[in-house]
């Protein structure tokens, strides 16, 4: 466990009303522990990037570093720039934590410790391993949730309660060996590098985490959602046929 450079990524987009408490709530033993905590703005209209300098500047966290992208990157586009920052710059680890506070900054430390254990190469927090509607979770994505996850495991041979949280953690020492910059720059980026990550036959570990849902969070719009569900189908298909042999799919070649 001693030893791992550890790098905090903070995807913002239009939080600069979250973003303060969000670096609060992060465990001051963690934050002192990181090697970095990187806060990437994807071209906000509000004063998010200005927010975050600030914050850096009165809290004094010299390990603290804030990019603002020119323009919105898209969801997976940001992540990718991300976790090529990691390993650049030499990181063991990168665990995402967004900027909206949907997710619990406390609960970091939780989804650390398979990667620093080396018990895993990819972890994320599961709400559904939780309690999802006491934390405001709407009825029809619950159970969208759970028909969706049903369909995953179905098809790529896994047992997760959940593939839809942003709560991640990966190895850098893993991600070197996917094509995740292949993977889409939308919201089912993250479906994509999961399946690259089962390919790749790597180990994906869970842990449960709290639901919150707040008039601050930002989830996908009903149009994202509805397209959002229609390219996990998508990519599923395009798994199948990979795996199949029928037809190559780039971003699952490797």
């Amino acid at each position: 466990m001693a030893g791992k450079k550890i790098v905090i990524y903070i995807p913002t987009y239009n939080v600069a009303h979250t973003l303060p408490n969000v670096l609060d709530r992060i465990p001051p033993e963690l934050k002192k522990r990181a090697s970095e905590l990187l806060v990437i703005d994807n071209a906000s209209s509000d004063n998010t990037y200005l927010t975050a300098v600030q914050y850096k500047a009165d809290k004094r966290l010299h390990n603290m570093h804030v990019i603002k992208n020119e323009r919105n990157l898209g969801y997976g586009g940001s992540q990718k720039k991300a976790y090529q920052y990691a390993i650049d710059h030499g990181y063991d680890i990168i665990v995402m934590l967004h900027g909206d506070a949907q997710y619990a900054p406390e609960k970091v430390p939780l989804i650390l410790k398979p990667l620093e254990n080396d018990e895993a190469d990819f972890v994320f927090g599961s709400r559904m391993a939780g309690n999802p509607l006491g934390g405001g979770m709407p009825l029809w994505r619950y159970f969208g949730n759970r028909v969706i996850t049903f369909c995953q495991n179905l098809v790529l041979g896994l047992h997760l309660s959940e593939y839809h949280s942003g709560f991640r953690a990966f190895s850098c020492k893993a991600l070197k060996k996917i094509p995740f910059q292949r993977c889409a720059d939308d919201y089912h980026f993250d479906t994509d590098i999961l399946i690259q990550f089962r390919l790749a036959d790597m180990r994906i570990a869970e842990e449960p985490i709290p639901t919150h849902y707040g008039k601050e969070s930002r989830s996908p719009t009903v149009l994202q959602t509805v397209n959002y569900t229609i390219n996990i189908f998508i990519a599923l298909f395009e798994y199948m046929v990979h795996r199949l042999g029928i037809r190559k799919v780039a971003k699952f070649d490797f």
